[in-house]
């Protein structure tokens, strides 16, 4: 969204080649009574619930790894203590020549999972509220943080110089202290983005991993817009093979791809994309679709709706699947009171709007922005407001009725 979101401004570091790394199986995790897992190497590559052994503790991953010693590290460390560990070592499994994971399939799994509704929020624009003060007036558990960009291939929050010691940081640390989760937006419609900056899919998929890893994420979403990614087929290819590898190295990480759309489906670009996501056998988990800002007249409601209904139609032909099948991979990425069209979608609207995508089992549920759930009517398309007469935080509210 461009002033408001077009949006304003995923993953593992891996093996490039056959010869650099080697991911190692490794035997379950054993428990505190049982012998100690293989040693843990300093060149070897893990991934969530490997475990491992380490001056006499077992140690089990919490997502992809390389060369960071086994400690008890904290929430936010990688491995988690498993307790002591004795009567002898499991004698190491031999690397393999090719990774041991089982083989992707060409399509993602027949069944989604839905998340908890998670409306953008974007630190350091718009007047942004304390992620406390909406998740005590609202119910809201989660939110979308808005919007990290690139230096180079490395990731960085939008307006600063990194992902930790900032607003986007903080913001973080305050939504998790009040008992929520987030997913980081990764993209936009405007600033210099990770995807035409890293030249492969494996230095993307490095780059998306560092955002995992930085927070412990569940979640990422791609917000893939504009000429420079979504329009920009090598581009666009190249983003869903890191996506690839990011589900192949955190199985448990879900992979959303968030695109424009028309009143009627996916466009051109759209089109394509979803066709890529099964031709690359990418397992994408969500296919969110933003629909406003594409002349979608007075009637916001039928419009979203007709879009879904598109969007549906075009994943079963893709992936053969039934409607509910296609409905659990499916999301909604709205923008509360006034678009940057002058599209309005009312409180009302957005309830029936929810309505549907609840109804219907919609994997995601989200909106632009928080920033701008406060009244102002009369007031234009603008950071802090949503240009229409509102109480705040309506739409959040709404939203976490999804």
């Amino acid at each position: 969204m461009k002033l408001s979101r077009k949006y304003a401004a995923a993953l593992a570091v891996v093996l490039a080649t056959a010869g650099i790394g080697t991911t190692v199986l490794l035997a379950p995790g054993a428990s505190a009574a049982a012998a100690c897992a293989p040693a843990w190497s300093s060149s070897a590559v893990y991934v969530k619930d490997n475990t491992v052994s380490y001056q006499a503790k077992n140690y089990t991953a919490k997502w992809w790894t390389q060369n960071e010693v086994p400690t008890a590290s904290g929430e936010w460390g990688v491995w988690a203590d498993k307790g002591a560990c004795g009567g002898g070592t499991t004698p190491p499994t031999t690397p393999p020549t090719t990774p041991p994971t089982n083989p992707p399939t060409t399509q993602p799994p027949a069944t989604g999972t839905k998340m908890a509704s998670a409306p953008y929020i974007y630190p350091g624009w718009g007047n942004p509220p304390a992620p406390s003060t909406v998740m005590n007036a609202t119910g809201i558990k989660a939110f979308t943080m808005a919007f990290v960009l690139a230096n180079g291939c490395n990731p960085v929050w939008d307006g600063e110089g990194g992902l930790t010691g900032g607003a986007h940081e903080s913001t973080i640390n305050a939504i998790k202290a009040a008992g929520g989760s987030v997913v980081p937006s990764i993209g936009g419609w405007s600033g210099n983005k990770l995807g035409p900056n890293c030249s492969t899919p494996e230095a993307l998929a490095g780059a998306y991993q560092k955002v995992i890893n930085a927070f412990g994420l569940k979640a990422i979403d791609i917000d893939i817009e504009n000429t420079d990614e979504f329009e920009n087929y090598a581009v666009a290819d190249r983003i869903v093979g890191a996506l690839k590898i990011i589900k192949q190295n955190n199985p448990s990480v879900k992979t959303i791809l968030t695109f424009g759309t028309t009143p009627t489906g996916p466009n051109t670009h759209g089109i394509r994309l979803i066709n890529q996501s099964k031709a690359l056998g990418a397992n994408i988990d969500i296919f969110t679709q933003m629909p406003f800002d594409f002349g979608g007249g007075a009637d916001m409601y039928a419009s979203t709706v007709g879009a879904s209904e598109g969007l549906k139609n075009q994943l079963k032909s893709t992936f053969g699947w039934n409607d509910a099948q296609a409905y659990s991979h499916m999301g909604i990425s709205g923008m509360n009171g006034l678009s940057d069209q002058q599209e309005v979608t009312s409180q009302a609207t957005w309830t029936k709007i929810r309505d549907y995508a609840k109804n219907n089992n919609f994997a995601r549920f989200t909106f632009w922005a928080v920033n701008r759930d406060r009244g102002c009517a009369g007031g234009g398309v603008v950071s802090d407001c949503s240009g229409i007469a509102q109480t705040d935080w309506e739409f959040t509210k709404i939203s976490a009725g999804f």
